[in-house]
């Protein structure tokens, strides 16, 4: 699952390279937390949080399989946070 929200978010950016997605497992939800470049939250949000509810909407009807429930949070990075994240993965 982390790797399809991972797929759908790099697919709307404009610096794919960016996306962070962590997965946050209990008992009965999983939570995917997105983090992105600042420049690039408006286009993961959309516009009135249409892109996100559509994100949301995929990821619940994809967990509903599992029996948990799942949420996504869409946070911003500053430019310094993501050359960080970044310098970690690899």
């Amino acid at each position: 699952m982390k790797q399809l929200v991972e797929a759908i978010v790099k697919a709307l950016v404009e610096n794919p390279e960016e996306v962070v997605v962590s997965e946050f497992d209990s008992d009965q939800t999983v939570v995917y937390e997105i983090k992105v470049g600042a420049r690039d939250t408006g286009k993961v949000i959309g516009k009135q949080g249409r892109t996100a509810q559509a994100i949301r909407t995929i990821v619940r009807a994809a967990s509903a399989r599992s029996g948990k429930s799942a949420t996504v949070q869409i946070d911003s990075m500053s430019d310094e946070q993501a050359e960080s994240d970044l310098g970690e993965e690899q």
